[in-house]
């Protein structure tokens, strides 16, 4: 794999990863605000979301060579 394709590979999972921390984030702070949490209560569980978030799953849910391990850049 060239530089050119490694950073191309590289932004596609890191715009993957920051669209589902996102995602999660925004879906726990809603369900917390409507579950009657003040705002800072909310926030604390969509920071807790980010967190747990499993990396691993957004991977394996990427289309393409990242699926399965395979593909992924060396570190």
């Amino acid at each position: 794999m060239n530089d050119f394709s490694a950073d191309q590979e590289n932004r596609r999972i890191a715009e993957a990863v920051r669209t589902a921390c996102l995602k999660a984030a925004v879906e726990a702070y809603e369900h917390a605000r409507m579950s009657g949490l003040c705002q800072e209560g909310a926030w604390d569980c969509a920071l807790d979301a980010i967190r747990a978030l499993d990396v691993e799953t957004v991977l394996t849910r990427l289309p393409g060579p990242v699926a399965g391990g395979e593909g992924l850049p060396p570190e």
